[in-house]
């Protein structure tokens, strides 16, 4: 795995041992990171459930800001603090390294302009993840929430949440689904 583009590029990166991560292959992060090019310039960007961090890094070298690395496994909190200093990231990257429901709480000081979240598929977490969203202090209606899922994953529950669904990218075996918050009348 390595950083596509930006300041960083074409810097290797580790990944973390065993099968708790899936690192997001460079063909579908470079699509990834295409469509999200507008936003990206002075972003402060979240990165849930982070593996190795590339993700994040990736927005960093880019032009991001910031970028909260969220993780929990000491694996890959090793693979992410590692991969940063690699990349001279460390004055942008804040590691928080606890559950990322505990993170949603509390932990995360600035507005997010980008949040990507992959988690585990299948488990609803993408559901929690927005129900802790909705009224989190850091996020409104211009925050862009992405979430990596399988392809049989459904999103139809986020309106009922306060969100829309602005547009999906389908790949193989899984999709990008960009939500954002409905605007307040």
């Amino acid at each position: 795995m390595r950083v596509i583009a930006g300041t960083a590029r074409r810097l290797l990166l580790k990944t973390p041992t065993g099968l708790d991560t899936r690192p997001t292959t460079d063909k579908i992060k470079e699509t990834l990171f295409n469509m999200l090019m507008p936003y990206l310039s002075g972003a402060v960007f979240v990165d849930l459930f982070s593996g190795s961090g590339g993700i994040g890094i990736e927005a960093l070298s880019r032009g991001a800001r910031k970028a909260y690395f969220v993780e929990n496994n000491q694996k890959a909190i090793a693979c992410i603090t590692d991969n940063i200093e690699h990349t001279h990231f460390t004055d942008k990257s804040v590691v928080l390294k606890q559950d990322v429901f505990s993170a949603l709480r509390g932990s995360i000081k600035d507005t997010a302009d980008i949040i990507f979240l992959d988690p585990p598929y299948q488990q609803e977490y993408d559901k929690k993840v927005l129900e802790f969203l909705q009224d989190a202090s850091y996020v409104n209606e211009d925050t862009l929430i992405i979430v990596e899922a399988s392809n049989e994953t459904s999103f139809d529950y986020v309106d009922a949440l306060g969100f829309y669904v602005e547009k999906e990218k389908q790949y193989k075996t899984n999709k990008h689904v960009f939500i954002k918050k409905c605007e307040k009348n």
